[in-house]
This record gives structure tokens, C-alpha cells and sequence, in this order.
């Protein structure tokens, strides 16, 4: 396994960006022999604080708060983090001069000594991740997990044999670079997302390099569901198998059929469980469990053991998850939802009134069928954050095209704080306080879950004070 781990060695490095990729990738170059290794970030060394406390007593040279393309002069290799798009100057630089660019992801693919799955999506795709290392662990089977899940990849290639799975949740920042798919790719949906940053064309042509690499000797997981997640099969020489909350499938896969989780293999069906004994809340996490389904098989996990998984697991941090009940008020925390899209499944996950929380930082993603539905289901909504303007408008714009008899209670909040004591005061026994605010975190946090993780603690003071 040597010859697998050391492509760094004797190597000039630099990383671009310190956050969980550029640790690790940092980490691991300092680690296993790299001649020299730079780190490059236009953050401060105050904002990074956390970063260069996980890298101390490591021979890393920093650049911070600074953003000059000859920084990298010298390097061999360029590692750039997710957030890093392929237009940015110091990338610009390096493939002008000659250096090789890469990233975690890309180089984790070409390094890993077993067997990989990667999951993509424009939702679902972490607790489809989390569900299937699961059932993997409820096998027996040796893995590990990582990637946009939270946790770096590369570090974990020491504790590696031929047989351990590679479990990876891959979002389309991270195929930018990659020359490699996965044994197992299985990609959820593609719906509009990231058009703030990306054209939909090319977010879509993203979405494809998860499959573009695949031999006949690998699979591929879709969604019948999805148009484009369906039409991904046309783009890959794998094996295609399938998920659907149908009961039509035209060959192996994973469906739905009398309210009941079904999986098909070389023809044969098998159920695995109710859908009523899924734990988590929501048809969309029913579609998450028959993915997850269909990967787990491929991989040789038993029916059995699958259901057992399904029906043992967790909620993920930040998902559907219920902080607390308060006075017969349940509150949600699921600040994953950064599009309109997630905060429309979160609200259809639930039959109860919903105090629903909106804002953050737009993506300028299309807004009317959320709007629509928080006026159907909602006895309360409040716009919070730097564009909860735009959600009010939205909503209000629907509300006169359409009127309704009972309108939900609106109001506007310029922080989470805010927010949290208007539906706190808003909420009545019986109802969810759901913080789904379809919006990036980015106006007043790191990422979501950050944000999440405020919630919580204002929800918990809440209950205190209760």
C-alpha cells in the first residue's frame, strides 16, 4: 500500500483555501513526505484561528489575508479547495506555468487502494451518504466516509486495505477536477441550485463528470424520477440500476409499491420494510432510503440487514432535526436547506401548522412554488437576514395573485435571534417551528451549519427558560 500514499513525496505543494479539504489535504502533504508545503488563504489569520490550531506543530508555510497570483511561484502541486472555482487567479497562474492542479477529491480517487461509492445530488445527498455507511457498518463490511459529508478523504488513506469501501458524498464543486467516477455513483436529483455561481448547463455538465469516467464494470444508481438524473445513463457505460416512489421499474432497483420499500434484484422483489417505519420525515427521505437501498445491495448488503439499517438510523445534524419541544411547540432545525427546493420537502414533511423561518443569502433561484406552499401550509412565516426581503415578496406577490382565505401572519426579523423569539411568540401547542430558511448561510455564517448550530442554542435557552 506504500506506493499508494506517497504521490506527494519529494513534491513542492500548495493548498488553496483552509477549510476542511484544505486541512486535510495540508495535513496529509506535511505528513507524508512533500518537500515543501505553502497554504494560501485570503482570510485572516484571526478568522482562521481554528484551521491553524488543527495544523500546529506542522512544517506549513501560510500566506493569509493576501490573494497574489506568484505566491504559488515554485510549486509542483496545486491543490485547490471546493470553494476554489477554476477561473481564480492563482489557478489561472499555475496551469500557465506548468503545474499541476488538483484537488482532494480527485487525488483520493486515484489513490484509494478499494472500492468506491460516491453519492451526488442537488439534495438528500448527505443523508443518503449517512444511510448508506450505515448499512454498510450494519454488515460488517470495512469503509470509510468523507468528502462534502464534512470529513477530509485524503487522511484517511493510511487506515485503507484493498477490501475497505470509500463512502463519498460528492458535491459539483468537487467534480470540477476530478478524472475518475466512482465503482457505485448514484446521483439523487438535478434541480436548479448554485445559479448564482454557476450557468445551469455547465452545473449540470458538473453533475455528468460523476459518471463520465465509469467503466462497464461499474454501476450507477438514478432517480426515475428525475428527468436528468434518469437521463445520466445515456452519459456513462456502467450498469444502470434505479429508485423510484413509483412501483414501475423497467429492471433491478429500489421502489415504492403499497406504501411498502421494495428491492429488486436479477428480477426478483423483496420487501424491506413500510414506508411508515422510515425514521425520518418526509417522502423525500422515503426516495433518500431507496437510493441508499439500491447502493448498499450493489455493494453486497444483504435485504435484511438494509431494512434493520433504515429503521436503526439517525437523523443527520442539521436535517429535519427536532431540537426540542417546547409547550407542545416541536422546533426543527434544518438549516441544510440553502435552496427553495429543500425548504419546500422540509415543509411537506410535516401535517402540522408550520412557523416557518425564510432568509439568508440568495442564490436568485426561482421562488414561487415555495411561496405557494408556505401559504397553503403555514400559520406563520418570518423573514429573517440579509434577502429575507425577497422571500416577503415573493410571498406577497403570490398572495395577490391568489388569494387565500387564511393567510399565515407574517412578520421581518433582521437576525436569527430575532427570528427564533418572533415565532417563539408566533407558535401555538401543536405547532413546528421550522427553520428552513432556503437561503445560504453566508449573509451572517460560515456554511449551514454554523447557522444550525445557533439555532440550536437559541432553541436550548428557549427550553431553559421554559
Amino acid at each position: 500500500m506504500t506506493g499508494e500514499r506517497d504521490f506527494l513525496v519529494g513534491k513542492r505543494v500548495t493548498v488553496i483555501g483552509l477549510g476542511i479539504e484544505g486541512i486535510d489535504v495540508a495535513r496529509y502533504a506535511a505528513t507524508h513526505g512533500a518537500a515543501r508545503v505553502s497554504a494560501l488563504d485570503t482570510r485572516t489569520p484571526d478568522a482562521l484561528a481554528g484551521a491553524l490550531e488543527q495544523l500546529r506543530g506542522l512544517d506549513i508555510q501560510y500566506t493569509l489575508g493576501q490573494h497574489r497570483p506568484d505566491d504559488l511561484a515554485g510549486s509542483d502541486v496545486v491543490f485547490a479547495s471546493q470553494s476554489i472555482f477554476m477561473d481564480n487567479p492563482w489557478l489561472v497562474y499555475a496551469r500557465e506555468h506548468g503545474m499541476e492542479v488538483t484537488s482532494m477529491t480527485r487525488a483520493f480517487m486515484e489513490h484509494c487502494p478499494g472500492p468506491t461509492i460516491g453519492v451526488t445530488g442537488s439534495s438528500g445527498k448527505t443523508t443518503t451518504t449517512a444511510l448508506v455507511e450505515h448499512m454498510l457498518g450494519a454488515a460488517g463490511l470495512p469503509h470509510i466516509a468523507g468528502g462534502n459529508i464534512g470529513v477530509g478523504l485524503l487522511g484517511q488513506l493510511d487506515g485503507m486495505q484493498s477490501s475497505t469501501w470509500a463512502v463519498m458524498e460528492i458535491s459539483h464543486t468537487q467534480l470540477q477536477l476530478t478524472d475518475r467516477s466512482p465503482h457505485i455513483a448514484a446521483i439523487l436529483n438535478v434541480t436548479p441550485n448554485h445559479l448564482d455561481q454557476f450557468t445551469w448547463d455547465r452545473y449540470v455538465s458538473l453533475k455528468m463528470n460523476m459518471v463520465r469516467h465509469q467503466s462497464p464494470d461499474d454501476d450507477v444508481v438514478l432517480n426515475l424520477d428525475d428527468d436528468i438524473s434518469a437521463a445520466m445513463a445515456d452519459a456513462t457505460p456502467a450498469r444502470a440500476v434505479h429508485f423510484t416512489l413509483g412501483a414501475a421499474l423497467p429492471g433491478d432497483g429500489a421502489f415504492l409499491r403499497d406504501d411498502a420499500l421494495f428491492l429488486r434484484r436479477e428480477n426478483v422483489d423483496e420487501m424491506l420494510l413500510p414506508a411508515s417505519e422510515v425514521p425520518l420525515p418526509g417522502r423525500h427521505n422515503v426516495a433518500n432510503a431507496l437510493a441508499a437501498s439500491a447502493v448498499a445491495s450493489l455493494a453486497g448488503v444483504p435485504a435484511e440487514t438494509i431494512a434493520s439499517a433504515v429503521r436503526s438510523f439517525h437523523a443527520v445534524a442539521h436535517r429535519l432535526e427536532l431540537v426540542a419541544e417546547i409547550d407542545g411547540v416541536r422546533y426543527v432545525n434544518d438549516s441544510i436547506a440553502t435552496t427553495p427546493e429543500r425548504a419546500l420537502a422540509g415543509i411537506r414533511s410535516f401535517d402540522a401548522p408550520i412557523v416557518l423561518l425564510l432568509g439568508g443569502k440568495d442564490k436568485d433561484l426561482p421562488k414561487d412554488e415555495l411561496a405557494a406552499e408556505a401559504l397553503r401550509r403555514c400559520s406563520g412565516i418570518v423573514f429573517f437576514g440579509a434577502d429575507g426581503a425577497l422571500f416577503e415578496a415573493a410571498v406577497e406577490a403570490h398572495a395577490a395573485e391568489a388569494p387565500f382565505e387564511e393567510r399565515p401572519i407574517t412578520v421581518r426579523a433582521a437576525t436569527l435571534d430575532e427570528a427564533v423569539r418572533e415565532a417563539r411568540a408566533m407558535a401555538e401547542a401543536g405547532d413546528v417551528v421550522l427553520c428552513s430558511p432556503a437561503c445560504t448561510s453566508f449573509d451572517a455564517y460560515p456554511n449551514f451549519e454554523a447557522r444550525g448550530e445557533h439555532f440550536r442554542r437559541l432553541v436550548r435557552a428557549l427550553a431553559e427558560a421554559s
